[in-house]
């Protein structure tokens, strides 16, 4: 009987070892997979592309919105990034000034031509919505590996591309997010799709990338994103037209003054 025992706890101690080592393996496989797809898309230096905005309500009543987007790269830093809304009338003048952190609190500010002030967004209110769409102000954001622990969960092919899934744990404590699920291309490392995970962990929205296009022989972007909230309903498609890549833009094209005179 205690030869018995021994050998169970024997047994329990193997697979609790491998199944510790196998979760460490997982982890590793996420992270070093998202670190490739953040290194494959370096040194673009700037970008620039006009949007639609068109926003779907649980009815299947539509509105549609006007933008110009500018983002540069930062040398050490993350991303930086500035909307401006050109229509419709009620909206027009509003600009998003966006500045990405590897690590800590990213900086954002919004100018509300109205009231010709700039509003700065605090990290505890960077899960609200931005500008009334399904996409929150921390959607806004780049990438930062630093920002996630990482978890390999499995293969799928998704649009007829395979993909690994990747579970992403944001580290802030005040993102608005328990969990992001990502599916990201074997073929190119590009992300596919996203289903973000409230704070009580029940599935709030789903992000899909589609209409892939190559600029300069080498990074790759999506045309359409398309958010869709699974409580309540509504979602919220994003077009990009005319985008272009290294336009010489530089730093004084992103900060608070150039907020207010945006045009």
């Amino acid at each position: 009987m205690n030869l018995l025992k021994k050998n169970f706890t024997l047994l329990a101690v193997g697979f609790i070892f491998s199944s510790a080592l196998f979760a460490g393996e997982a982890e590793d496989k996420g992270l070093q997979i998202s670190k490739e797809s953040k290194a494959k898309d370096l040194g673009w230096t700037d970008s620039s592309a006009e949007l639609e905005m068109i926003l779907k309500n649980q009815h299947g009543e539509t509105s549609s919105r006007k933008m110009r987007l500018k983002s540069i790269e930062q040398q050490n830093d993350g991303d930086k990034s500035l909307t401006i809304f050109d229509s419709p009338r009620d909206v027009k003048g509003t600009a998003f000034l966006s500045f990405s952190h590897p690590k800590g609190n990213d900086d954002q500010w919004l100018y509300l031509p109205a009231l010709k002030r700039v509003k700065r967004i605090s990290s505890r209110n960077k899960s609200g919505s931005f500008m009334g769409s399904e996409f929150s102000f921390e959607d806004l954001t780049s990438f930062e590996v630093d920002k996630y622990n990482y978890l390999y969960m499995k293969d799928e092919t998704i649009d007829d591309e395979k993909c690994w899934v990747i579970t992403q744990f944001p580290l802030d404590k005040y993102s608005g997010y328990k969990r992001r699920i990502v599916w990201i291309d074997q073929s190119e490392y590009r992300i596919r799709k996203i289903d973000f995970y409230d704070r009580k962990d029940s599935l709030l929205k789903t992000l899909k990338f589609t209409d892939f296009h190559q600029y300069l022989d080498k990074y790759w972007r999506s045309q359409k994103f398309k958010m869709v909230n699974h409580q309540s309903g509504k979602s919220t498609l994003l077009n990009y037209t005319n985008f272009k890549m290294q336009t010489g833009l530089d730093e004084k094209d992103f900060n608070k003054n150039a907020l207010k005179r945006a045009r």
